[in-house]
């Protein structure tokens, strides 16, 4: 089983101010308990929110900080009350490591909504250890919070899913949307956007991808298989896709009009924020109150989805369109996914980064 009384040095890439730019650091993990975990890491992927924590956008970044919430790895020691996880299994581990359990929201498994839920990085543990994510050679997570990876489903594919696949799985799931023949809008092609065609298309859904431009029009529907594409920048597009949408996803991560996305919905439609933006987003209310339309919010998925989403992506033969980069890239990925230029995930190889080195 291994020993797990002592904390251990690893070699990881932190932000050490606003400024965003990551370099090397080395650290000491936790102190495992019995129901923990012990995993090296492979693969982590480079996630939209990550770039918001690093610049401190939120207002809230505590440094040094170690991203990644996009977690594949392999289980190298267990605690003795461990029992969903052996050693050598490849595992995944998201967005929280840690919640209160007995909440409303951890008892109906929706541990993301725990108020006294624990961030994979920058946080704090009970004991006053700051969180560090997966951009670093290994972790300590209580096995409550890591998942299963199908041993069918490639780890690099696997990634992505842990964070941008769960968070389009979650509200179609939730919100009843995951029914064959369903009209859903894609609002945004990025990371998660991309992930968000493909999963509809799996459920049997007709999408819709919704873009500014048409730059990636013909990517959309030749290689991710959309069904239409629609420029919002297009008048006459727009109008006369009015009403036709049963539901959109909207995941564009910064400031952006809600007016043009909300005439596109049916009577009764939604529009479902994904992105995370950090300044007030607005709308008139006639274009809610004509339509009986709602705007929703949804984030991440629960432990229970996100296991959901890589059993049903494994089985679907989904599969996310990822650039795979090497640890000592982290920084001009950062800076070519400020500009959107990444199709669509960036995926960090960490262990063949030779962090220890």
């Amino acid at each position: 089983m291994g020993s797990l009384e002592f904390e251990r040095s690893v070699a990881g890439y932190a932000a050490r101010d606003s400024s965003g730019h990551l370099s090397p650091y080395n650290y000491t993990l936790r102190n495992p308990g019995p129901q923990d975990v012990v995993l090296d890491v492979i693969y982590c992927g480079i996630c939209h929110t990550d770039l918001h924590q690093i610049r401190n956008d939120m207002g809230m970044s505590q440094y040094p900080m170690v991203p990644g919430h996009e977690v594949v790895g392999v289980v190298t020691e267990i605690g003795n009350e461990v029992e969903r996880f052996k050693i050598g299994e490849h595992v995944g581990v998201g967005c929280i490591v840690g919640s209160c359990k007995s909440c409303k929201a951890c008892g109906g498994k929706m541990e993301q909504y725990c108020n006294k839920r624990i961030w994979t990085y920058n946080d704090v543990f009970p004991d006053g250890k700051p969180t560090q994510g997966g951009f670093a050679s290994s972790m300590v997570v209580d096995q409550m919070f890591v998942v299963h990876i199908p041993q069918n489903l490639p780890l690099e594919q696997a990634a992505p899913l842990l964070c941008a696949g769960v968070t389009v799985y979650s509200p179609m799931k939730h919100f009843g949307l995951a029914e064959a023949g369903k009209r859903c809008g894609i609002l945004g092609l990025g990371g998660v956007g991309h992930i968000g065609v493909k999963i509809a298309k799996a459920f049997g859904l007709h999408v819709t991808v919704i873009s500014s431009s048409d730059k990636k029009k013909e990517e959309a529907l030749e290689v991710l298989g959309a069904d239409a594409y629609l420029v919002s920048k297009d008048a006459t597009q727009m109008q006369e896709a009015a009403e036709s949408l049963d539901f959109i996803l909207d995941t564009i991560p910064v400031n952006h009009p809600l007016e043009p996305y909300l005439s596109l919905l049916k009577i009764s439609g939604k529009l479902i924020m994904l992105g995370v933006v950090p300044e007030p987003l607005h709308f008139v209310s006639p274009l809610l109150i004509l339509g009986r339309r709602s705007i929703a919010g949804s984030f991440i998925g629960s432990m229970e989805e996100t296991q959901e989403v890589l059993n049903f992506c494994a089985e679907k033969n989904v599969s996310c369109q990822i650039e795979i980069v090497g640890i000592e890239y982290l920084n001009k990925a950062m800076e070519r996914l400020d500009k959107n230029d990444v199709r669509y995930r960036f995926v960090v190889d960490v262990a063949a980064s030779n962090l220890e080195k």
